[in-house]
């Protein structure tokens, strides 16, 4: 947990306690999604989580077993959300940008993320196909 030292306010705590009202809906799928980088298939799943985030665009979320992990690399980055926690990321492999992120353990609110990966959608290419 950090804090800044001029107010002492915990900037990871999370964002639910100053904003109950927070919108951010988690939504199962049966739409078959497709994740590529450069032709080559990185993801693919047909039980994708689709996340509508107030204030944000759509995001599927994609079961880890259904991502190609060995075809990724973690990355130094680490960012924040005060409605879902820590986000951890990946690269494609001898990559030099992210193109993905997860939250290891999500704030309880949203703990349906967990052991579920999210991909930049202007870094790859999603195709969503229909549900069988």
């Amino acid at each position: 947990m950090e804090a800044t030292q001029e107010t002492g306010v915990d900037l990871r705590r999370s964002g639910y306690a100053d904003r109950p009202d927070y919108r951010l809906d988690i939504l199962a799928r049966r739409n078959r999604v497709v994740v590529r980088t450069e032709g080559a298939v990185i993801a693919d799943s047909l039980h994708p989580l689709l996340v509508d985030e107030q204030d944000h665009g759509l995001v599927f979320y994609l079961p880890r077993d259904d991502v190609r992990m060995d075809s990724l690399e973690p990355s130094e980055t680490v960012t924040f959300c005060p409605f879902k926690g820590e986000a951890s990321h990946w690269r494609v492999r001898g990559g030099d940008r992210d193109v993905a992120w997860s939250y290891e353990q999500p704030y309880p609110e949203v703990a349906r993320l967990t052991g579920y990966v999210a991909f930049y959608q202007d870094r790859v290419s999603v195709e969503i196909g229909q549900a069988p």
